[in-house]
């Protein structure tokens, strides 16, 4: 299982990739109406609202374009997204991806499990490292599209672990990686993991 993560990763890196063109400066002027749930510098003022400062402008890019195309239900989101162009999703991204990244706190009774998972994953279950691809900070993988973890809203991530795991969220790819991994986790485990990494540094 190493191995094939190893590859992919090696392979999302290396080959096909397109960085974003963004203008931050536009950007920052288009993302007045995103901020009434994203926080005018992409902190989340809620808990299961996602943090986007910060965030790989690749990882920015596939999303917004994949809710907006469909390919990832967000309802709520469909309304704000539906009129942007290629432009405005770039441009977005590189705003965001230019702001401080927050700094999550990570509840002491989730460590245990939480780092054992994310340091370590689990071999009878088949569950592997998360850091093998978000990285031992948590910062994620920019060339691959991988996003940080790090600071990130704990009810927002188990959510979408918890999504992932019954395929109410399905963009990861034909390659399934993430709802092969959220598959074999438990509640228990979800939110441990989601609530250790929202400190990770």
């Amino acid at each position: 299982m190493k191995k094939i993560i190893l590859s992919l990763v090696v392979s999302l890196g290396v080959t096909g990739i397109a960085f974003a063109k963004g203008d931050a400066a536009a950007g920052k002027a288009k993302s007045v109406t995103c901020s009434a749930c994203h926080g005018a510098a992409g902190v989340s003022p809620a808990p299961n609202w996602p943090n986007l400062a910060g965030q790989g402008e690749r990882y920015l890019v596939k999303q917004i374009t994949e809710i907006k195309e469909g390919a990832r239900s967000v309802p709520e989101m469909v309304p704000f997204v539906g009129g942007l162009t290629e432009q405005d999703i770039e441009d977005l991204a590189a705003f965001y991806a230019s702001q401080p990244a927050p700094k999550g706190v990570s509840d002491p009774k989730y460590t245990s499990l939480g780092e054992a998972l994310y340091r370590g994953g689990d071999a009878k279950k088949g569950i592997p490292a998360c850091s093998a691809c978000h990285s031992p900070t948590g910062q994620g993988n920019y060339l691959a599209g991988y996003p940080m973890l790090a600071g990130q809203k704990p009810d927002y991530t188990a959510k979408q672990l918890r999504d992932l795991r019954e395929g109410d969220r399905t963009n990861d790819g034909e390659t399934k990686i993430m709802r092969t991994i959220a598959e074999k986790m438990s509640n228990k485990e979800i939110e441990a993991v989601s609530n250790y990494i929202s400190g990770l540094r």
